[in-house]
């Protein structure tokens, strides 16, 4: 057919092997970007599952969180009831230990009667000692009463502290619940 050194056969030639390495590499550059489509579609459902999930556990977080300061308040309430019951236990003691006073008034009659009837002088004696006995263990229970009652005012304002910090803490999450599903 001719000269395989003819000019215009070496450049068809030069032309054809040109046309076939361009075509390789157009289907070369295709398949990358086909695996690149493929990654990044992968990449994104992972993506996706994933904020799902976030959503999901800030949902859950922030229900915990609302649970635990309507459990706070719960406390409070109850420490403040618990606290005034006790008040008024300190108070009844307090009364209590106001009549156990009037007991040494009672005793000094009883000093008068001792004289009259010498055979219940040994009986008041024992008496006396008793109403002395629970004078004195009742002025304990009252001062620890007292002891109680602070330390009940003492919690309840300390779940106080907890439920305002609770509320701030928790606050951010309730900004963020009209946005979750």
């Amino acid at each position: 057919m001719g000269d395989p050194k003819d000019p215009k056969r070496m450049f068809i030639e030069a032309v054809a092997r040109l046309g076939r390495e361009t075509q390789f590499h157009i289907d070369e550059r295709y398949h990358h970007f086909y695996i690149n489509k493929v990654v990044i579609v992968t990449i994104l459902a992972l993506l996706l599952v994933v904020a799902v999930v976030n959503v999901y556990l800030v949902r859950i977080l922030y229900n915990d969180l609302t649970g635990i300061v309507g459990n706070m308040d719960s406390m409070r309430h109850n420490m403040q009831l618990v606290s005034g019951r006790m008040s008024h236990i300190t108070d009844n003691i307090h009364a209590f230990e106001k009549h156990m006073r009037h007991m040494d008034h009672i005793y000094a009659h009883t000093g008068a009667m001792a004289e009259l009837m010498p055979d219940i002088e040994v009986d008041m004696q024992d008496i006396a000692d008793s109403i002395d006995s629970i004078e004195s263990d009742m002025l304990g229970m009252s001062r620890g009463m007292n002891y109680i009652n602070v330390r009940f005012t003492a919690m309840t304002q300390g779940v106080a502290v907890m439920r305002t910090n609770m509320r701030q803490i928790s606050r951010p999450m309730g900004a963020m619940n009209p946005f979750l599903p």
